[in-house]
């Protein structure tokens, strides 16, 4: 159930923003001037405070597998459900991270983390954080298998 509610939010968050397209060339944008829309945090997920959290979709790739957006949170903790790989690279702020392991990370300006899809993680943000995120969906198996063995064929 939790993984259906993170992929409605990707859904949402892909069409809020279908007007973005992959170019032929280079997708370049300044973070001060990139449009940040409300994305709220499914309720359910709150532990405590009242975290507000913004997106901003940068680029999305042409076979709509892998996106780029800046996404800025204020204080709170919440249970974060990943639908998809996730990369971030954290801009501004600091962000405690609790992942189903246990082992707390503390994330601050300049650090990356990765996320698996399927996997999911407390934050909790004591003032604000603001990241990078590059998201990746995994393809269909069957998709997936004949990519291996494409690569496996070009060796």
């Amino acid at each position: 159930m939790k993984l259906i509610l993170a992929s409605m939010v990707g859904v949402a968050i892909r069409t809020r923003y279908s007007e973005i397209t992959t170019a032929k060339g280079i997708v370049t944008a300044a973070l001060d001037e990139l449009e940040m829309a409300p994305a709220p945090i499914e309720p359910s997920w709150i532990i405590a405070g009242n975290p507000e959290a913004r997106l901003s979709l940068h680029s999305r790739s042409a076979d709509q597998q892998a996106t780029t957006a800046i996404w800025d949170c204020t204080a709170g903790t919440f249970r974060w459900y990943f639908g998809w790989d996730e990369t971030v690279l954290i801009l501004d702020g600091e962000v405690r991270v609790t992942g189903e392991d246990g082992a707390e990370r503390v994330l601050k300006e300049g650090d990356i983390a990765y996320f698996p899809a399927g996997s999911s993680a407390i934050w909790h943000i004591d003032d604000y954080v603001r990241k990078i995120a590059f998201g990746r969906r995994e393809f269909p198996g069957s998709v997936n298998m004949a990519l291996k063995l494409r690569e496996k064929f070009r060796r």
